[in-house]
């Protein structure tokens, strides 16, 4: 199964777990397969290192080296303008162009959409309901 995850999902699986941290254990694992962009990996890495900066985490810049090596880069071709957040636009084009199922976000800014094609949006505790635990 072909997902993209939002950068609020790695933040969360990162630092806080639960259902979030399902999500990335589950890509690391190879149970689920998640693509990303260089642009998407270079958001998740400045925001983990922000955090880490503002003595939120207690982590090394290095955390998401694990994750960020069983993500499948691709390049998109794709182009959208449908997130109110200009910034989201990129997970979607990313999905699209992955012919992924799901994005896996706790971004409203994406929720609201709900699918955009043949691609779900969903959050990381339905994800996990629906396909990890079922």
């Amino acid at each position: 199964m072909n997902i993209v995850i939002d950068t609020n999902v790695v933040i969360s699986g990162t630092f806080f777990g639960g259902f979030p941290r399902r999500v990335l254990e589950a890509v690391v694992e190879k149970k689920i397969t998640a693509f990303a962009t260089v642009e998407i990996v270079d958001e998740y890495n400045e925001i983990v290192e922000e955090m880490i900066r503002r003595k939120q985490g207690n982590l090394s810049p290095g955390v998401l080296s694990s994750f960020v090596r069983s993500l499948h880069m691709i390049t998109t071709t794709s182009e959208f303008s449908l997130s109110r957040d200009p910034d989201d636009d990129k997970f979607i084009e990313c999905a699209v162009d992955s012919k992924s199922l799901y994005i896996v976000s706790g971004d409203q800014d994406l929720l609201v959409l709900k699918h955009v094609g043949n691609v779900e949006i969903i959050t990381a505790a339905d994800f996990c309901r629906q396909y990890l635990f079922g």
